[in-house]
C-alpha cells in the first residue's frame, strides 16, 4: 500500500503532539503542541486520502527515471507562498511603527511580528528558494536522480513544519531571544533533524554521480549545508528547563553568549544569503545567457576566498 508508512509516521506525530499537549509544564509549550497536533492531523487525513489499495506493480510511480522534479517544483510554489507572506507582514510591520495602534496585543504587536517578517523572508522564502534550486542543480550537473527516494520529499515537508512552527512560536511569544535564531529548543532540534536529511540527499547526489567534474554551484550549495548546520547546532546549544516546557537556558554566558550569537548571526548571511545564493547564480546566470562561466579558474578562487575569510568575521555585530 503506497504512502502507508508516511500516513503512520504522522499519525504517531499527532498523538504524540495531543500528548505533549495534555502534559505541558506551562500553557505556551501546550498552546503550540495544539498547534503542532493539527498541522500534523491535517497531513495524516492529506495521506490518508493518497493511500492506493492497488497491487504495487499497478500502484508504482510513473516517476522512476529521470530527476526528480516534483519536489523542486513544489519547493518553488512554497517559496512564491512564503515570499508573499513574509513581504506582507513586513508591510504591516511598517504601518505598526507609523501607527501604533495597529499594534494588537499580545500576538500582533510590533515586538513579535517584526522578528516573523525578518525570520519568512530569509528563511521561509529564501530557505525554500536554496533547497529548491539545489535540488535540481545538483541532479543536472551530477546527471544522476536525486539521492534517497522519498528523502526529498522529508526535507521538503520537514523544511514546511518546520516554519509553521517557528512563525506560530514567534506569535505566541516563544522565543529564545536570539536575533535569527527565535526558535526554542524544541524547534531547533527539529530542524536539527531535517537539516541532516537535506545534506544526506544532496551529498549522496554528489557521491553517485555519473558526471566526473563537480561544478562549482555544487562546492557552493555544499559549503552553505553544512556550514549553516554548524552554526545551527553550536549558536543553539542549550538547555531546557522541562522536556515539556519551552524555557530553555543557553550553554553560554555574558561575553561568550554574545560572540557565539553572532558569530551565528553574521555566517548565517555569509553562507545562507550568500554562499547559498552563489551557487545559484553560477548556475542559472551561465544558462540564461547561453555562455560558460568567464573563468572557472577564477569561479573556484572565488570559493575558497569566501569560505576562508567570510566565516572568522562577527563581533562587528556588536
Amino acid at each position: 500500500m503506497k504512502y502507508t508508512t508516511e500516513t503512520i509516521v504522522l499519525a504517531v506525530g499527532a498523538f504524540l503532539a495531543l500528548l505533549g499537549a495534555a502534559f505541558a509544564q506551562d500553557k505556551l509549550f501546550g498552546a503550540h503542541m495544539w498547534v503542532l497536533f493539527f498541522v500534523l492531523l491535517a497531513g495524516t487525513v492529506f495521506m490518508i486520502r493518497r493511500i492506493s489499495f492497488a497491487p504495487a506493480r499497478v500502484a508504482a510511480s510513473s516517476d522512476d527515471g529521470g530527476y526528480f522534479d516534483e519536489v523542486v517544483k513544489y519547493g518553488v510554489i512554497a517559496t512564491v507562498f512564503w515570499g508573499v507572506v513574509g513581504f506582507l507582514v513586513g508591510v504591516v510591520v511598517a504601518l505598526q511603527l507609523a501607527f501604533p495602534d495597529l499594534n494588537i496585543e499580545p500576538w500582533l504587536n510590533f515586538g513579535r511580528t517584526r522578528p516573523l517578517h525578518t525570520s519568512a523572508v530569509i528563511f521561509a522564502f529564501g530557505g525554500n528558494a536554496l533547497i529548491a534550486t539545489s535540488f535540481y542543480v545538483v541532479q543536472r550537473t551530477s546527471r544522476a536522480r536525486l539521492f534517497g527516494g522519498n528523502l526529498g520529499w522529508f526535507v521538503f515537508w520537514g523544511y514546511q513544519l518546520f516554519i509553521v512552527m517557528a512563525a506560530t512560536g514567534y506569535l505566541l511569544g516563544i522565543t529564545q531571544g536570539r536575533e535569527y535564531a527565535e526558535p526554542e529548543w524544541y524547534v531547533d532540534l527539529w530542524l536539527t533533524v531535517v537539516w541532516v536529511a537535506y545534506l544526506v540527499a544532496f551529498l549522496g547526489t554528489i557521491m553517485t554521480r555519473k558526471e566526473p567534474h563537480i561544478y562549482v554551484a555544487n562546492w557552493f550549495f555544499l559549503s552553505f549545508i553544512v556550514t549553516v548546520a554548524m552554526l545551527h547546532i553550536v549558536n543553539n546549544l542549550a538547555i531546557p528547563v522541562s522536556f515539556l516546557g519551552v524555557k530553555s537556558y543557553s550553554a553560554f554566558s555574558g561575553v561568550q553568549d554574545a560572540l557565539t550569537h553572532w558569530w551565528y548571526g553574521h555566517n548565517a548571511v555569509g553562507f545562507f544569503l550568500t554562499a547559498g545564493f552563489l551557487g545559484m547564480m553560477y548556475y542559472f546566470i551561465p544558462k540564461q545567457v547561453n555562455r560558460p562561466v568567464y573563468s572557472y579558474r577564477l569561479s573556484i578562487i572565488h570559493f575558497w576566498a569566501l569560505i576562508f575569510m567570510y566565516i572568522w568575521a562577527g563581533p562587528h555585530h556588536l
